[in-house]
């Protein structure tokens, strides 16, 4: 790679003083929302959720889930969104509650990293989180509207992300993450979850 940058350099009319500045250059296209994280930028259980977003600009995907997600639960009735396909399972307002949740938690490890923070940080429990939150007896309104904002947040940040930040990295639950992964994570979490709620959700709320 040296070699061919300093030849580069000097096909291009420079010297090799500008082969650090080609370097740093490609690096930065290594580095760009655009590539598919490596699979040692997190643990493996989280590529379950990577590998479902499709190549490309993750800033554009995370934008045009937007949308998608928006249409999904605008479909959705108040009283559907009460609807659990099996007692021991969250509700669809419970479901949204816990994607913002989560959307938040990856976007606050994603700043601590990107930041240059080094401390690891703590575990997330799910299950702890949904207990305290009071989900179903918040309006549904009250939980579309929610994700549409926190979303919008976690565009804000990512679409403002400098280069070089996108592949630092940290510790989250005793997991490594690089700042790449946790924005794919966002994705490929949203799309997880939406894809039980039309699979498992959907069906029993069309007979109501």
């Amino acid at each position: 790679m040296v070699i061919w940058l300093e030849r580069a350099a000097v096909t291009l009319g420079g010297s090799r003083d500008d082969t650090s500045r080609l370097a740093t250059s490609a690096a930065r296209l290594s580095m760009t929302p655009t590539t598919v994280p490596e699979r040692d930028e997190a643990a493996e259980y989280y590529f379950s959720y990577i590998d479902q977003v499709a190549p490309g600009d993750i800033c554009a995907v995370l934008d045009a889930q937007l949308m998608e997600t928006s249409a999904l639960l605008e479909g959705i009735s108040d009283e559907q969104s009460l609807i659990r396909y099996a007692p021991d399972k969250w509700s669809i307002r419970e479901v949204v509650a816990h994607l913002n949740d989560t959307e938040r938690l990856f976007l606050f490890r994603a700043f601590w990293f990107a930041r240059g923070f080094d401390s690891p940080l703590p575990s997330f429990d799910q299950h702890v989180a949904m207990s305290t939150a009071g989900a179903d007896e918040r309006s549904w309104r009250s939980h579309v509207d929610e994700f549409r904002a926190v979303r919008a947040a976690t565009l804000a940040f990512f679409q403002h992300l400098p280069a070089e930040a996108w592949t630092r990295r940290g510790i989250a639950s005793d997991n490594p993450f690089s700042v790449r992964a946790l924005a794919y994570l966002s994705a490929g979490h949203v799309n997880h979850h939406a894809r039980i709620l039309r699979e498992r959700y959907l069906p029993l709320a069309s007979g109501m």
